[in-house]
């Protein structure tokens, strides 16, 4: 395998439309790209979305790996909900919380969870288990369960062991936690002061317990922590990703990064340092959304960075092995339902009932004697 193909098993990519152009059509096969991410402007309707799986799909048969590829999307409920009706429309994480029943957050994320996998989604960047700990978060703010950690514990457990039943890869983000900032990351770095002692008592208290109920991945934050590792924000920290979350959490399943063209990283490095950096503080996965220029420079930067002995083939090696391996467990049916099946899922009276029950705040009836 060339080195070109090991890196892009190592990235998730965005896409422009509906459908694949001709152009990311062969990037993607060319360079045995990971996996992509949907967004709204991709997402129309559910047989046009099952349709663009499909498609996304099929490369695999033309690429080495031959694997599956990652379908991701930003599903949480509330705010952050690439898709429109017919698909059910979940409540913020907040309700979650207020309603502090876990059935019915395992429930949630278990029905969130097979409507995604019915037209291909086979990895969900949930759950948000930040800790909001500063009511002037907006960025935050209704999407984390709690400002209570041990609130945000309970229910991130029982939410992953929903997406796990659902067969969706989940993502607990954003490490090491993000609920007490001030500053959008999107739009700039933001910086804060808390020490590891604090960490340890809010912030990792339900990243902990996410890896207990053996969450799949976990996204790094774009965030300075000044005084735990005054150099690099957390997505390019060996301290937060080898030592914090490897070695002292003793983490092993992926890491993927937070979009590296958002602010609060494009503003402050250099395009081709971005992927380097990343992959040597302990990335597995590096993510791309939204600028198509952006991928095709990380790869280049990344070669160069193994022909200079900055990068290792056999890190990529490593890696790459568990990234397989991770596709090869929990990726078994890579292609959408049938689109009749995956209608009479998608936003069903029993997911809308939920759903609904979950707004008011009121415990399902169905679930009130488990």
């Amino acid at each position: 395998m060339s080195i070109r193909e090991l890196i892009g098993q190592h990235m998730l990519i965005g896409i422009s439309g509906a459908t694949l152009t001709t152009v990311e059509k062969t990037f993607i096969v060319e360079n045995n790209i990971s996996g992509v991410v949907l967004f709204a402007r991709n997402c129309i309707e559910p047989k046009q979305i099952h349709e663009l799986c499909t498609q996304i799909q099929s490369l695999r048969h033309k690429m080495l790996d031959k694997a599956p590829l990652f379908i991701g999307i930003d599903m949480e409920g509330g705010r952050v909900h690439r898709l429109k009706p017919p698909f059910t429309q979940w409540p913020a994480l907040k309700n979650i919380g207020d309603l502090d029943a876990p059935t019915v957050a395992f429930h949630f994320a278990q029905r969130m969870g097979t409507e995604l996998l019915s037209v291909g989604i086979n990895l969900d960047f949930a759950p948000c288990v930040d800790v909001y700990t500063n009511p002037a978060n907006t960025v935050i703010g209704d999407r984390a369960v709690s400002s209570n950690p041990h609130q945000v514990d309970k229910m991130a457990s029982a939410l992953i062991r929903g997406y796990i039943k659902s067969g969706v890869i989940s993502c607990a983000k954003h490490f090491p936690g993000h609920g007490n900032t001030l500053i959008d990351s999107h739009d700039e770095l933001p910086i804060e002061e808390a020490d590891m002692n604090r960490l340890n008592q809010i912030e990792l208290v339900p990243f902990k317990k996410a890896m207990k109920s053996r969450v799949d991945m976990v996204m790094s934050s774009h965030i300075l922590f000044k005084n735990i590792d005054p150099k690099w924000p957390v997505t390019f920290s060996e301290i937060f990703l080898k030592k914090i979350l490897r070695e002292d959490l003793k983490y092993k399943g992926l890491i993927i990064t937070d979009d590296l063209g958002m602010k609060a990283i494009a503003k402050h490095y250099d395009i081709e340092q971005i992927p380097v950096r990343a992959m040597q503080a302990g990335a597995d996965l590096l993510m791309y959304c939204n600028e198509p220029e952006s991928p095709p420079v990380a790869v280049e930067a990344l070669m160069s960075a193994v022909a200079q002995g900055v990068l290792s083939k056999s890190d990529f090696e490593a890696s790459h092995r568990k990234i397989l391996d991770v596709k090869k467990i929990k990726i078994l049916t890579p292609e959408p339902r049938p689109i009749e099946e995956a209608m009479e899922i998608i936003g069903c009276e029993e997911h809308q009932y939920l759903a609904e029950c979950i707004r008011n705040l009121k415990m399902p009836e169905s679930l009130v004697a488990e």
